[in-house]
């Protein structure tokens, strides 16, 4: 049975949904901007900075269920300028193992919540209680 939750250290969403759900096989996490991040709000626009903020909150909330980013088995990125995708590409390589990165979407979506630059959706892969 899957289990739906918020992140404690982000405002509840404003949609009708959860920013996690969770099951026996995979985390599921809810598209992330910075928008959605307390801190987020001065990065706007810089999608370098964007990318790396979003990472993190993604990197805390999968090791809140015991997990990585080395877990992470698909990813859905939305630009709002899909010409900048070598700039968060240059960031987003950073948080993954060399030719170990997830299947991966990219579109542009021209507006994005809170005026963001960025979101991204992540899948990932759950440890096994006797894996951990």
């Amino acid at each position: 049975m899957p289990t739906f939750m918020n992140d404690p250290t982000m405002p509840t969403p404003s949609f009708p949904g959860s920013h996690m759900v969770v099951d026996d096989h995979y985390v599921f996490i809810s598209g992330l901007t910075v928008a959605d991040l307390s801190n987020g709000h001065a990065a706007r626009g810089d999608v370098k900075e964007e990318t790396r903020l979003v990472m993190r909150a993604l990197s805390r909330m999968l090791e809140m269920e015991g997990g990585s980013l080395a877990d992470i088995v698909r990813v859905d990125i939305h630009l709002t300028d899909l010409h900048a995708i070598q700039d968060m590409d240059s960031v987003y390589a950073e948080h993954f193992e060399p030719g170990r990165y997830p299947a991966r979407t990219c579109t542009e979506s021209p507006n994005l919540y809170g005026g963001s630059s960025i979101e991204i959706t992540v899948m990932a892969k759950r440890q096994l209680q006797s894996e951990q």
